[in-house]
Formats: structure tokens, sequence, C-alpha cells
């Protein structure tokens, strides 16, 4: 694999993020650089964003991945930046996120290895191939914890139809090959080799087009999804914030977690 050095020069110190052009600055690699669970705490989210903005002169892109350091691929958001006082905070950098890299139409991919959850889902469902390890496992567990997921809320249904039910509604995560069958995955990599048959891949299929008419496509076959977002997650959002979280449950659920205990439910 050919590896160049990443300019602008300031990408190489983020605190929580590890960036390097790949493929002779034809792809470039985002990895959440937090293990063991790499999560999408708000340092590392502004990491990310602040990588995205790099891009914006970088017209020789071809492709954006997206991994995970360590032996997975991201736990998931901070449960405790979903306290009622911070919670609005942590929206507005983790959605805005989701707002940059729509709007930046690269094309993006998922390089998935273990856990694959929550708010790391959300991320990797955006994405518009995922390729996970034979041994991953995803899911949105955050009804378990008696809240939702805004942005999952509109991804999963989009790409599993009948299945996000299972996903959303029970909290339950699936393995790999579940994930192939439900559509939230794209390709298998073996536990071994996996990277080797990415790299293959990348060269075979993305290498040879151009960056310009890639943008320009990724961007015309979702334009119904994007624009979706764009539209309604705002409204999500403020349900979540002027209507779920005033609920006990929702803050019981969230508390009991952090305090590593079984929560009390109320049913309000």
């Amino acid at each position: 694999m050919t590896t160049t050095k990443l300019m602008p020069s300031d990408l190489e110190s983020l605190a929580k993020v590890s960036v390097r052009l790949e493929h002779e600055g034809a792809v470039l690699r985002l990895e959440l650089n937090d293990p063991p669970g790499n999560v999408l705490d708000t340092e590392m989210i502004r990491d990310l964003r602040h990588a995205l903005a790099a891009t914006r002169e970088m017209p020789d892109l071809k492709l954006l991945i997206f991994t995970g350091a360590g032996k997975h691929f991201s736990f998931g958001a901070s449960v405790e930046e979903h306290r009622p006082g911070k919670v609005r905070d942590m929206f507005a950098e983790f959605h805005g996120l989701f707002r940059n890299l729509i709007r930046s139409d690269i094309p993006t991919l998922a390089l998935v290895l273990g856990d694959c959850l929550g708010g790391g889902l959300e991320l990797a469902a955006l994405c518009a191939w995922v390729f996970a390890s034979e041994g991953a496992k995803l899911g949105q567990p955050e009804i378990t914890l008696g809240v939702f997921a805004p942005m999952g809320s509109l991804l999963i249904p989009w790409r599993c139809s009948g299945s996000s039910a299972d996903l959303l509604l029970t909290g339950k995560s699936v393995n790999a090959i579940e994930a192939l069958s439900m559509g939230l995955v794209n390709e298998l990599l073996p536990e071994t080799d996996g990277e080797v048959i990415l790299d293959r891949w990348i060269r075979d299929e993305i290498l040879p087009l151009s960056a310009s008419s890639l943008r320009r496509a990724r961007h015309a076959s979702r334009w119904v999804l994007h624009r979706t977002i764009e539209t309604t997650l705002d409204d999500i959002e403020q349900f979540y914030l002027q209507d779920l979280m005033k609920t006990h449950d929702a803050v019981e659920g969230i508390e009991a977690f952090l305090e590593k205990r079984p929560p009390v439910w109320t049913n309000e």
C-alpha cells in the first residue's frame, strides 16, 4: 500500500483521529483513535470535522475510509454527553459532522472491525460502503438506555427496510453475516488479510474512476436520502430534546448506565 505525507500538516497532530493519505493521494483514511472503544465524544467529533474541512482543498480525493484503532470500530457516542445538560451541545457537533459529510460529496467507506454500536453504527450506515470483518458486531442499543438514535432513525430503515425494527426498537446487535443479509453491510472480510482485499477492491473499483465524476454520482445517487436528512433531522433532534429528555425514563436510563446499575423504569 502506498502512503504519502498528508498536507496540511496540522492534521497529523489531531488528538483522537489519525489521518493519512493512501494510493498516491486518492484515498484519505480517518482512524478513530481512542481505543479500546473509540468513543465518539465531542473532542473526537471535532477532530473528524476538522479533517473533513481540509478535504475541500483536496480535489483528487476519490474515497474517505473510516475505521477504528485497535480491536473495535466504535462503541458509539459518549453516554456521559447524553445527560440533559450536555446533550444539546453534543448533538450540535455530532449531527454537524453528518451534515458536513452529506455536503462534501466524497464517497465514503466504513471498515468495521469488532464492535460498531450506537453512534458508531450511525457513522458507518451513512457511508456508501460498509466492509465488515466476519467477527464484527453491529447494533443500535440506545433504546436499552431509554433513548433513541436520531440519525439511526433515518439511516437504519433506509439501509435495512423491515429489519430496522430489530435494531432500533429492541436494541439487539447482529453479527456481520446477519448485517450483510439485512443490507447494513456490503462486503464481508476475513479476520486475516482483510486489508489486502480492501486494497485490491480500491485499486480495481475506485482508482480507475474520475474523482469529480465520483462526487457527482454520489450526490445524485443519494439525493433523496440526503434531502430527507437535511429537512427532517432538526425536527427529530428537537423531538429528542424537547419531548424525550423531559421524561423520567430517558434520564433514568442514562444515569443507570453511568452508575452501572439496572434502570428503574416508571414508564413515563
